[in-house]
């Protein structure tokens, strides 16, 4: 059965950030992620990490100055040493956390698309190297351009080029199903087609990007089909709670379950 990571940056919102990591153990989450942990301290979220018994499986590295617009520094050439330091400071957050998988966004730009892509291949590569070297995964997301207009990555299989390209082991491929579904759909073609680069999978509901329940989408179908291709990862309930996140959990009560009775 799939194993599930409580999104604490879309989850919880009712609470402070510092204590929507006991709310999500309360809830029966064994692992967490989030987008940007920064505003506390890495040593706070590590003890409740140990406390709680609780995975941090995932977060970004700084995007910018999100509150200007910025929505990642990969592919800013004038950002290359803010880049390099936003890598720095999130490879060490994560080794106080524990955490194996950073999700590095590229950015939104309007300047000449080779010349981007180039410059977005020699920093990839760059935190790849830099990540592998304390054991973490870089991870790319392509992301569609309805919720983020003009951002850079929107094709999985530029994706796929990028990570095979650039060959490492600690680069793969962020696979978010919401995501994938507003720029292309064929989520099981997709599953199937970059198993092999998928790093972590995330999830939420079609249309609106709230719980994963009804919609355009066969959920039970698509997380069958995500047992039988063998994903060993966790995966990301990165959605809206429609009418607050403890109520709007109901769906996920038979998985936890049946993953209780697994490990029983």
């Amino acid at each position: 059965m799939p194993k599930f990571a409580a999104n604490l940056s879309l989850l919880f919102t009712e609470l402070p950030f510092a204590e929507r990591f006991a709310a999500a153990a309360a809830a029966g989450f064994t692992a967490v992620e989030c987008q940007f942990p920064y505003d506390l301290p890495a040593e706070v979220v590590a003890a409740q990490l140990r406390q709680l018994k609780l995975d941090l499986v995932l977060f970004n590295a700084p995007p910018g100055d999100w509150s200007k617009g910025s929505r990642g520094l990969a592919v800013s050439p004038q950002q290359t040493d803010a880049f390099r330091q936003s890598i720095s400071t999130a490879l060490d957050y994560a080794a106080r956390t524990g955490t194996k998988h950073l999700h590095v966004m590229a950015g939104i730009t309007d300047g000449d698309r080779q010349s981007t892509l180039g410059l977005y291949r020699s920093n990839l590569a760059f935190a790849a190297e830099h990540a592998a070297a304390v054991g973490v995964t870089v991870l790319i997301e392509p992301l569609n351009q309805y919720d983020m207009p003009g951002y850079f990555l929107s094709d999985y299989d530029l994706a796929a080029e990028l990570i095979t390209a650039i060959g490492m082991p600690s680069l793969r491929l962020q696979f978010d199903l919401y995501h994938r579904q507003m720029i292309c759909g064929r989520i099981i073609d997709g599953l199937c087609q970059f198993l092999p680069l998928i790093g972590h999978i995330q999830v939420a509901g079609v249309p609106g990007r709230n719980e994963p329940v009804g919609g355009e989408l066969d959920f039970a179908a698509i997380f069958a089909e995500i047992d039988r291709l063998g994903y060993q990862g966790f995966i990301g309930c990165e959605y809206r709670p429609l009418q607050g996140t403890v109520p709007g959990l109901a769906w996920i009560k038979p998985h936890m379950a049946a993953a209780s009775q697994t490990r029983a």
